[in-house]
């Protein structure tokens, strides 16, 4: 995996383990694909429900987690009876056939699990192929409203989990070397390339000052580089086009008048030239209107921000398309309970950073981070099956539900 998308050996282990975690967690679902039984209207009546398959599920999946996404997808498809065909990214095909390797040694049944590879067209196929019954995509916005659009005229059920424009809120009362070191994970791991980086920090006025004195030398101690290697705090982008987008997004916070801290520039000298590598980059007194602040860049780039109050942090990590996640840094438990309360996403951390969800909570974000599914946890179960209510009559005559009640 770090050979082919280059993230640092110790987040691909750690990305393999997520699937492990997954797998294990989702096996146990198979025990607890609980139902409801309830009382009938009637006194002679059974009433239930239980949850079936739907049949062959789509899954089209990104290159920034290449075994723990199929995973969150395709071991609750299976547990939950349906078959797959699986369209990972062009850019990580390897890390996805040792995945469904790692399926067939565990004996699931030839054809149960398919995989194809390929770009555009073949996600269009599969989003759109009328033997499809459900499609769960990760990926950008964009691409995600082309396979909605696509599955539509199938009334296929559609699960999308896009972009993300995720916050830090660091209070005047933080722990601000927690603080620090919590951005520093949330920002520049993975290179930034996580739909649920921490790409904004909001920090209190009273603390600003400190906060960014310390991030700044904390990222510039960050080391780039290949990531096999001992002592690599961050590898490259993904690939040439990833690395351009990071470079236009500086240009971006450049003539928007914010102030570039460290980073801004591509890594080009000695082994740097043979790879994607770009600076980690802070930009500071950045203000919410401006493009770096609410455009998803997936890369190294932070964008530092001021507020005067939890209130208006609050106001400013609302105010983007996406919901995915969110975080505050303080010590204080009625702030932390009404962020808690306030902030629409998906997903919220308190001491911590914007990342690091675990496997049995629901994952996924709002407005145009999702469409209102998740996966992770009971909630995926949702996703790759339908409810079926049975009523079962043993009164030997015609019981007409809910006009005969008066007789009981």
């Amino acid at each position: 995996m770090t050979r082919e998308m280059g993230k640092v050996l110790e987040e691909a282990r750690g990305d393999v383990q997520e699937a492990i975690d997954m797998t294990f967690f989702m096996a146990g679902e198979g025990r607890r694909m609980y139902g409801q039984t309830v009382p009938s209207e009637l006194r002679d009546k059974f009433a239930m429900s239980v949850r079936q398959p739907l049949g062959v599920c789509g899954i089209i999946t990104p290159w920034n987690f290449p075994m723990a996404i199929p995973s969150w997808k395709i071991v609750p498809a299976l547990v939950c009876g349906n078959t797959v065909v699986f369209k990972p990214s062009s850019l990580t095909p390897l890390s996805a056939v040792n995945f469904v390797k790692v399926l067939e040694e565990a004996g699931i049944p030839r054809g149960v699990v398919n995989m194809v590879t390929g770009g555009p067209d073949v996600g269009t196929v599969l989003s759109s192929h009328e033997a499809i019954k459900v499609i769960s995509f990760t990926g950008s916005t964009t691409v995600g409203r082309l396979v909605n659009q696509n599955a539509a005229p199938g009334f296929k059920k559609v699960h999308l989990e896009m972009g993300g424009k995720n916050i830090v809120m660091v209070m005047d009362d933080a722990h601000l070397e927690l603080a620090v070191e919590g951005c520093v994970w949330g920002g520049f791991g993975t290179t930034g390339q996580r739909c649920t980086a921490a790409s904004r920090v909001v920090v209190h006025e009273r603390v600003y000052d400190a906060f960014l004195a310390e991030f700044t030398r904390r990222v510039k101690a960050l080391r780039v580089g290949d990531g096999l290697k001992d002592g690599v705090h961050m590898g490259p982008s993904i690939s040439e086009s990833q690395l351009a987008t990071v470079a236009k997004y500086v240009e971006i916070g450049k003539q928007e008048g914010a102030r570039l801290v460290t980073g801004g520039s591509r890594l080009v000298s000695g082994d740097y030239a043979r790879g994607w590598f770009h600076e980690p980059t802070i930009f500071a007194d950045v203000t919410p209107q401006m493009r770096i602040a609410r455009e998803e860049i997936f890369g190294p780039v932070v964008s530092v921000m001021r507020c005067r109050s939890l209130e208006e942090a609050v106001d400013i990590g609302n105010d983007v398309t996406y919901g995915l996640s969110a975080s505050i840094y303080t010590r204080d438990v009625n702030r932390a309970f009404t962020a808690m309360r306030d902030l629409y996403t998906g997903i919220f951390y308190v001491n911590a950073p914007t990342i690091g969800a675990e496997v049995h909570l629901p994952f996924g974000g709002t407005k145009a981070t999702g469409n209102g599914h998740r996966e992770a946890g009971i909630a995926a179960l949702d996703v790759f099956s339908e409810w079926k209510s049975i009523y079962i009559d043993f009164s030997g005559r015609l019981q007409r539900a809910q006009i005969d009640t008066e007789e009981l």
